[in-house]
C-alpha cells in the first residue's frame, strides 16, 4: 500500500454524494480552497460518528480558514444519506463502493482492530492544497479528538 506526502499529486477523485449529487476534487479546489478529506470504515458506528460530528462541529471554524471538508467511506450513498440525516452532517459524505479511491490514497489496506487482522478503510485524513497537491497526510487517526490535532497541524491553533 502506497500513501501519500505532502508535496505528492491527490489523485482526482469523483464520487456521489449523500444526497446523490456528484462531487470532484477538481470542483472542491476550484474556488482555492483547501480541501480536507476524511477517510472511515462505516457510517454509523461510534467511532465514525464522533469523527464526523466533530468535523460538523467544527466546519465554521475550518472554512473561515479556508478549508472544505469532505468524508468518503465504502457505504452506499442510502447510508451516507441517514447518517448524513441522523447526525446533522452539511459536508459532503461520498460513496466509494469499489475503494478506488480508498486505495489510491492509500486508506484501504490490512489494519489491526482488537488484535485482529482484516483489509478495511485505514482510518487516514489528507489535506489537498488549492493546486492539488497533498499538504498533509495523517494514516491511522483515532476518531476522537483527530480534528482538534488536524487544526494544531495546520497551524490554524496558533
Amino acid at each position: 500500500m502506497t500513501r501519500l506526502v505532502p508535496g505528492d499529486p491527490a489523485p482526482d477523485f469523483t464520487l456521489t454524494a449523500h444526497d446523490s449529487s456528484t462531487v470532484s476534487l477538481t470542483d472542491l479546489r476550484a474556488a482555492g480552497r483547501h480541501v480536507v478529506v476524511y477517510f472511515y470504515p462505516a457510517a454509523m458506528t461510534p467511532g465514525c460518528t464522533t469523527q464526523a460530528c466533530d468535523f460538523r462541529d467544527s466546519l465554521d471554524a475550518l472554512a473561515a480558514s479556508g478549508f472544505t471538508v469532505v468524508g468518503i467511506s465504502k457505504d452506499g450513498v442510502d447510508k451516507l444519506a441517514a447518517f448524513a440525516d441522523r447526525d446533522g452532517i452539511t459536508f459532503p459524505l461520498l460513496s466509494d463502493p469499489d475503494h478506488a479511491v480508498l486505495e489510491a490514497y492509500g486508506a484501504w489496506g490490512e489494519k489491526t482492530n482488537y488484535g485482529r487482522t482484516s483489509v478495511g478503510t485505514i482510518r487516514s485524513t489528507v489535506v489537498v492544497d488549492s493546486h492539488g497537491a497533498v499538504e498533509l497526510a495523517q494514516y491511522n487517526v483515532r476518531a476522537t479528538g483527530h480534528v482538534a490535532k488536524l487544526r494544531k497541524d495546520l497551524g490554524l491553533d496558533q
